[in-house]
């Protein structure tokens, strides 16, 4: 199967949202385009018992299903001093304040703890590093299953234990909270799951805009969609958050509009 290269000229626009005329009570079937979604619908459902299904089927789904996922590269230190780099994408933030992020580690296939889960626990401290385009082969070569080692090509910036240089939004943390995952039926222990308290963050300047936030469309970052696929972010558009004390009469409106025979 024919892949085409990767396009360097490809950058993310702001655009309208997908029906910007949306108002209260208004049906998905209103608008062509949702009337192409819900015929889909025709075809059925399947319903998978997660019970019933082995680990690669339920990994199979999740990963496929639950999308985009950020990713992120954490690096840590071993008590001896050793290093270690790896990649996850089951990660996410959880609150601003205190500002607490969150990744889940799963257990290498001989059930022992990836070398990332025993030095998170050690005290000497961690970073979460954000993946962007420009290093994503990079990124990726941390995941193999193999002995620590310094074969990625990326460089570390000493911190407690070091940042990844070239990521341009880094996360220095400390562990909150550890929380060991088994399954409520068999006891087995096959993950963890992370809480990091982000103590300092580490941005390139030039990522910045003129009011503190990251600009999408330079920092570039990648995402997660199944199997092993990444993806870019490509366009967004902006939807404001509702308020009542805003839309309070217009949701009145559309109640009244709804409850009419």
């Amino acid at each position: 199967m024919y892949i085409p290269p990767f396009d360097t000229t490809s950058y993310s626009t702001t655009t309208q949202s997908p029906n910007p005329s949306w108002t209260y009570g208004q049906r998905v079937d209103a608008t062509p385009a949702g009337k192409d979604w819900l015929a889909g619908e025709s075809a059925g459902w399947k319903v998978y018992s997660t019970a019933e299904m082995d680990k690669t089927n339920l990994n199979k789904l999740l990963n496929s299903g639950v999308l985009p996922r950020p990713m992120s590269l954490v690096s840590t230190i071993s008590e001896d001093g050793v290093e270690s780099l790896a990649p996850f994408s089951w990660f996410n933030t959880v609150t601003n304040y205190p500002p607490v992020i969150s990744f889940a580690i799963n257990h290498n296939a001989t059930g022992s703890l990836k070398d990332t889960t025993a030095n998170l626990k050690n005290g000497q401290g961690f970073a979460v590093n954000i993946i962007s385009e420009a290093f994503v082969e990079n990124a990726n070569s941390t995941a193999v299953d193999a002995p620590p080692s310094s074969t990625s090509g990326l460089s570390a910036v000493q911190i407690r234990a070091s940042r990844v240089k070239e990521s341009a939004f880094s996360m220095e943390c400390e562990l909150y909270k550890s929380i060991d995952i088994t399954h409520p039926v068999t006891g087995e222990h096959n993950s963890t799951l992370i809480l990091a308290h982000v103590k300092y963050f580490h941005v390139r300047k030039d990522m910045l805009t003129s009011r503190g936030a990251v600009d999408l469309t330079k920092f570039k970052p990648v995402a997660r969609v199944g199997d092993i696929s990444y993806a870019r972010v490509g366009d967004t558009y902006r939807i404001p958050v509702p308020s009542w004390a805003q839309e309070e009469a217009k949701i009145q409106e559309a109640l009244k509009t709804l409850a009419s025979p």
